[in-house]
């Protein structure tokens, strides 16, 4: 099958585990949207739209729409942890750099990450 003019069927998934990450932030959907905004931007992508949830006792999801494809947390503030998932097609954003500059801005102490890329060219790579 050939691929149509213009379009690309591969993309960057960037999959993320952050622990120490402070529990009331964890637990904060507003601060936790904004951090996920701001990150995915100066990375290069165009949030078009954005849902968050937050779950009694605790905990937070939070998803973005992205023009390039979709990013997510989900919070376990009583374990000062979360999951990050972001998926960016295209050439514009970088996928690798919203999840750097997101565990920045919530002070994570540790991440494990690992990239996958989707597409003709399929790899996984863990980050250093």
């Amino acid at each position: 099958m050939q691929s149509q003019p213009g379009s690309s069927f591969a993309g960057c998934h960037v999959l993320a585990e952050f622990t120490g990450v402070d529990a009331g932030l964890a637990d904060d959907r507003v601060r936790l949207r904004h951090l996920l905004r701001t990150s995915l931007e100066r990375a290069g992508a165009t949030v078009c739209d954005m849902v968050d949830k937050r779950f009694e006792p605790h905990g937070v999801t939070v998803l973005a729409l992205l023009a390039e494809s979709h990013a997510s947390i989900h919070s376990y503030p009583e374990r000062g942890a979360m999951f990050v998932d972001v998926f960016t097609c295209g050439e514009s954003a970088n996928a690798e750099e919203a999840v750097r500059l997101l565990q920045v801005a919530l002070g994570a102490s540790d991440a494990h990450v690992y990239t996958v890329f989707r597409g003709t060219s399929k790899q996984i790579v863990p980050a250093d």
